[in-house]
């Protein structure tokens, strides 16, 4: 893998990071206006369904039987990776602080080093290692794990069902990228993930009327139509840049800049919706970022030392 080409996945996960952080207030006023997060949530995977359909005519035409599409990996990358990893943050958000809950479902990237240090059994550069560890510890700080903690088995065994799934966009995102169209693999997730919540969305009793009552983003009114279709442009481009830079960089090192995801998180709710940062949420964002330039760095070790991830960079050939 050439530096260019490094610097490239680098750039490309750490701008899905900031399309991925921005959601969240245009999701929130929704909530706010009427529907449930689980209604929010299936509209967003709707709307990104049918443009990565759209946008994968063209790869699947020139498929024509050439090639036979790994359908199983396709349909877990949708239950999981799409699907799971958001309802079981939901419900995790019911029965602790968000907090709390976002934390555990943040805990992925330590499951993915694990996977690939242990399972697959890669030597990794110490600085995906440091990175991705410095950046949880200030993710703790960001979140303020230290207020109004609730021991709940339930939400626990949620929260930690959501790292895995999050654990299995990077790794299984990985892997697919490699054998298939991102425009291909983000069409079947999306309409897999579609499905699967379907059922838990009851879109046949949603409020469709919510949709259009005024929000209020950033001081500006706008309809709750407005926001689901920001909410749903900025979900396909974050899928689709991180999915691109998963082709470059390995899941370690992805889920370590992924981390600047909750910082642009905090930021756009200041932003937007008006919540302030504290003092500590400052510090932790610094750190989080520490974490990333850290995690960054591996991109060149791993360069500089072919020899320790020669398996890492065989797969993604």
């Amino acid at each position: 893998m050439s530096s260019p080409r490094a610097a490239l996945g680098v750039t490309l996960v750490l701008a899905a990071s900031l399309f991925f952080g921005v959601c969240g207030p245009f999701g929130k006023v929704v909530i706010q206006a009427g529907l449930t997060p689980i209604q929010v949530t299936w509209l967003r995977i709707c709307g990104v369904g049918l443009i990565a359909i759209a946008a994968a005519v063209v790869p699947l035409l020139r498929l024509r039987g050439k090639e036979r599409l790994p359908w199983g990996g396709l349909v877990l990358f949708g239950l999981t990776a799409i699907a799971a990893v958001q309802a079981f943050y939901f419900i995790a958000v019911e029965r602790l602080p968000v907090g709390i809950a976002l934390l555990l479902e943040f805990m992925g990237p330590i499951v993915v080093v694990a996977w690939v240090r242990f399972v697959r059994r890669t030597v990794l550069p110490r600085a995906a290692v440091v990175g991705t560890l410095l950046s949880i510890a200030g993710l703790c700080i960001v979140v303020e794990v230290w207020s109004g903690l609730r021991l709940d088995a339930v939400g626990l065994v949620a929260g930690s069902a959501a790292a895995a799934c999050q654990a299995t966009y990077f790794l299984s995102g990985e892997r697919l990228t490699a054998k298939v169209d991102v425009r291909v693999l983000l069409a079947v997730g999306f309409v897999v993930g579609a499905i699967a919540l379907a059922p838990f969305a009851a879109p046949w009793a949603l409020d469709w009327a919510a949709l259009s009552a005024d929000v209020r983003l950033g001081g500006v009114e706008i309809t709750g139509l407005v926001s689901v279709l920001l909410l749903i442009g900025c979900t396909a481009l974050a899928y689709g840049l991180g999915l691109s830079g998963l082709r470059f960089i390995t899941a370690p090192v992805a889920g370590g800049i992924g981390y600047a995801e909750v910082v642009v998180a905090s930021l756009s709710a200041w932003a937007l919706l008006g919540e302030a940062l504290t003092v500590p949420q400052i510090i932790g964002g610094v750190v989080v970022i520490a974490g990333v330039f850290t995690a960054q760095r591996a991109v060149a070790a791993k360069t500089a030392v072919p020899d320790v991830t020669e398996a890492a960079v065989a797969q993604l050939n």
